[in-house]
């Protein structure tokens, strides 16, 4: 039996056409007094809040991006957050945290490794941290993966003895042997998933996400998410932080 762990890598993001911005605004006659050091990401943000009013040069307040960013969180005007999105890819996870994943919709896309198509024999698990190795307890939850997944090759094994001629009838007979099969795996095997958000609906995921202490591995992602979005748009994310729980696990809580 292997077991694996979360891992999130971002492979797309949101950029801006700097050659597209100024010409807009010189066509429009504005100067935009920008602050040092900010990322495109953030300077997205504060373009599109900008817009809104118009408040470029002479009409723009003192406050520099964070101070603008955070003030449109302050205000409510959280819709000028989602023009600035990610894509992830996540693996290591288990089937467990993807059904709770999914739940999140607005904002959010994804596109998940299909058990109708792809065969699981050689799958890993996710084991949850509570589960000390060498324990009675891990033993057992080992014995259990290992004896699905030897179930779910027995099951899978019957589609080599299909005597089908019309080869379209063979590929959906077999897809319904390979979710028969799929049945009875656990939720514990891992799993591959790329899902895209935007920054509001990422925001809420880590408030509603990040802390739980019952569930370590929504928290091991949104720490892992949370490192890649600090990185990328940290006045977006100015107002969220990385703490360490009771155990030493780590969260991610607004402040």
């Amino acid at each position: 039996m292997r077991t694996v762990r979360p891992s999130i890598v971002c492979i797309a993001k949101t950029e801006i056409n700097e050659d597209a911005i100024s010409g807009f605004l010189r066509n429009e006659g504005l100067v935009w007094n920008r602050s040092n050091g900010v990322t495109p990401g953030d300077d997205l943000i504060e373009f599109s809040g900008r817009i809104c009013y118009m408040s470029f040069g002479e009409r723009q307040s003192p406050r520099d991006n964070g101070e603008y960013i955070l003030n449109l969180i302050d205000s409510g005007h959280e819709s000028v957050l989602e023009h600035m999105s990610w894509t992830f890819v996540a693996s290591g996870v288990s089937r467990a945290f993807t059904h709770q994943l999914v739940r999140h919709r607005v904002g959010f896309s994804y596109s998940q490794l299909s058990q109708q198509y792809y065969d699981e024999s050689e799958a890993c698990f996710v084991a949850p941290p509570s589960l000390k190795k060498g324990s009675s307890v891990y033993k057992k939850w080992g014995e259990a993966m290992t004896d699905s997944l030897a179930r779910y090759r027995e099951i899978l094994a019957s589609a080599k003895t299909l005597d089908i001629s019309d080869s379209f009838e063979k590929k959906e007979r077999s897809r319904e042997i390979r979710s028969t099969a799929r049945s009875v795996l656990p939720n514990a095997i891992e799993t591959k998933i790329v899902f895209s958000a935007n920054a509001r609906a990422l925001r809420g995921f880590l408030v509603a996400r990040g802390a739980i202490k019952g569930d370590w591995e929504m928290r091991e992602v949104s720490v892992q998410l949370f490192k890649i979005l600090q990185k990328d748009a940290p006045s977006i994310f100015q107002d969220f932080e990385q703490v360490a729980l009771e155990d030493g696990s780590l969260a991610v809580v607004k402040k």
